[in-house]
C-alpha cells in the first residue's frame, strides 16, 4: 500500500508540469488559429467584393459554377481545421492524463477503505464481546428493568458510520453479508437509533430519520406497527 502511494505521489508531482506544457501549446495553437481565421476572413471578404464587381460589370455570370474562393483562401481554411484538430487532440490528452490519476486514486481509496472496514469490524466484534460479558447486549431486552419505562438509543457501530455521512465518498464497496440489518429500511446500523419498547417487536431498532425522530423520545416509544397493536389491545 505504501509503495502504491509513493508511486502515485511521484507521478502526481510531474502532472502539473506536463499539463502546463500542453496548455501553453494550446494557447500558441489558439493564437495561430485566430490569426489565420482573421486573415482568411479578410481574404474572403475581398474576394466576395471582387466577385460582386465582376458580376455587376458583366465579366462573369451569376452562376454558382463561376463563383468560388481562391486556392489560397481554401488552403487557409484547411490549415485552420488542422490546427483546430490539434487543439482537440491536446485537450483530450490533458483530460486522459488527469483521468488516469483519478482512477489510480480511486483504486487506492478502495483498498484503503477495505482495510479500514476490516479494522472497524474487528474493533466492533471486540466491543460486542466485551458488552456481552458485561450483560449489556445491543438488543437490550434483558437490561434496565426489562425495558419498562426506558428510552433506548444508540450510536452506529464503526462499520456503519460511513452510511450516516452523506458527504463521504461513495466507493461502491460490497456490503458485508454478515452485517445485521435493522429498521423498516432493512439497512445496517448508522447514526442514532431508537428501540421499540414492545418486547415482541420483530424489528426492535430503528433509525431516527426513518421514524421521524430528531431527539431521544421521552417515556415509552413504540414503532408504528407496535403502536397499532397497542391501540387494538386497549380497545378490547
Amino acid at each position: 500500500m505504501s509503495s502504491f502511494l509513493e508511486d502515485f505521489q511521484a507521478n502526481l508531482e510531474s502532472l502539473p508540469n506536463i499539463l502546463q506544457k500542453k496548455y501553453a501549446l494550446l494557447r500558441d495553437l489558439d493564437k495561430s488559429l485566430r490569426e489565420i481565421q482573421r486573415e482568411n476572413d479578410q481574404r474572403c471578404e475581398q474576394e466576395v467584393q471582387e466577385m460582386k464587381r465582376e458580376i455587376k460589370s458583366g465579366n462573369i455570370l451569376a452562376d454558382a459554377s463561376n463563383i468560388r474562393f481562391s486556392d489560397e483562401a481554401l488552403d487557409e481554411q484547411k490549415h485552420a481545421i488542422r490546427i483546430a484538430d490539434e487543439k482537440v487532440a491536446l485537450a483530450v490528452q490533458a483530460y486522459d492524463l488527469v483521468d488516469t490519476h483519478i482512477q489510480q486514486l480511486d483504486q487506492y481509496l478502495k483498498k484503503f477503505d477495505e482495510e479500514l472496514r476490516r479494522e472497524r469490524e474487528t474493533v466492533a466484534a471486540a466491543g460486542s464481546t466485551a458488552q456481552n460479558l458485561d450483560g449489556n447486549v445491543k438488543s437490550g431486552r434483558g437490561s434496565e428493568g426489562g425495558r419498562g419505562g426506558r428510552k433506548k438509543t444508540r450510536l452506529a457501530t464503526a462499520a456503519g458510520t460511513s452510511a450516516a455521512n452523506p458527504t463521504s465518498m461513495d466507493l461502491d464497496l460490497p456490503v458485508d453479508p454478515n452485517e445485521p440489518t435493522y429498521c423498516f429500511c432493512n439497512q445496517v446500523s448508522y447514526g442514532e437509533m431508537v428501540a421499540c419498547d414492545n418486547p415482541d417487536c420483530k424489528i426492535e431498532w430503528f433509525h431516527y430519520g426513518c421514524v421521524g425522530l430528531k431527539d431521544q423520545p421521552k417515556g415509552k416509544w413504540y414503532c408504528s406497527e407496535c403502536a397499532g397493536t397497542q391501540k387494538r389491545r386497549r380497545g378490547k
